[in-house]
């Protein structure tokens, strides 16, 4: 079995410091890298890149929201062409790190709202899609395990990445809890590495209700700015080997 192992980095944003990005990237295999919108800015961006190039780790574009004061997790009313154009503005960014340093960018996975407002509407999946499209077909799309971006990615004829996320709940539809229920974090390691070992072996999740559902994980996520983010990312890494399971970029 093979399975990537992503987190959402370069968050930092002028003398605010978030996350631990030096401690995680050599422990993952793809880095979703914020693109100044949402998070991160040109420094961080660029220090962001070269920190992947020297450890090999895969690159992804993390576009969002323009939030900085809420982080990219408010919800936004744009267009659908505002969307594209958002989408787009951001991948030109990171796209111009990757030149300098002379790497290639892998995927792309939307932030935040902006990525949750995909659940429910297929129409700014599209949108993103477009713009992914148009920019580079040959880039790849993350989503939510049997999503929206996932299927329309498809359809318009780019790889696709399922995506499923060590520390965060599930509803009994395969979506994420939302940030604003108390139960929408895993915050205890165990907890969060037999979650993992559910959805990467059984290809299945608990949901809050204790079902279980079916779903395909291709990439696991952690998110950076969390206070547990490098211990869950060294034990998932630990039980993901003990378990014969091959962390690869995919």
């Amino acid at each position: 079995m093979k399975i990537d192992l992503n987190a959402d980095l370069g968050e930092s944003f002028g003398n605010y410091s978030i996350g631990n990005d030096e401690a995680i990237i050599p422990l993952i295999t793809s880095a979703n890298i914020a693109c100044g919108m949402h998070a991160g800015d040109f420094n961080v961006l660029e220090k962001t890149v070269a920190l992947c190039k020297a450890h090999n780790t895969g690159i992804g574009a993390h576009p969002g929201y323009n939030d900085l004061m809420g982080f990219g997790r408010k919800q936004v009313s744009m267009t659908y062409e505002e969307v594209e154009n958002l989408v787009t503005y951001q991948l030109g960014a990171i796209q111009a790190f990757c030149v300098k340093h002379d790497v290639v960018l892998n995927h792309v996975k939307p932030h935040g709202a902006l990525y949750n407002a995909t659940f429910k509407d297929p129409q700014l999946a599209q949108a993103i899609v477009n713009a992914i499209k148009a920019f580079n077909p040959e880039l790849k799309v993350m989503g939510i395990a049997g999503g929206n971006l996932v299927r329309v990615a498809r359809e318009n004829g780019l790889s696709a990445i399922n995506e499923v996320f060590a520390d965060r709940n599930y509803t009994d539809e395969g979506t994420l809890v939302a940030r604003t229920e108390s139960n929408a974090m895993i915050h205890d390691v165990d907890e969060a590495v037999r979650h993992v070992l559910r959805m990467v072996k059984d290809q299945q999740v608990k949901t809050i209700t204790g079902k279980l559902i079916p779903l395909q994980a291709d990439s696991i996520c952690v998110h950076g700015d969390g206070p547990e983010a490098l211990a869950f990312v060294e034990e998932i890494r630990a039980a993901l080997k003990e378990n014969n399971i091959e962390i690869t970029t995919i």
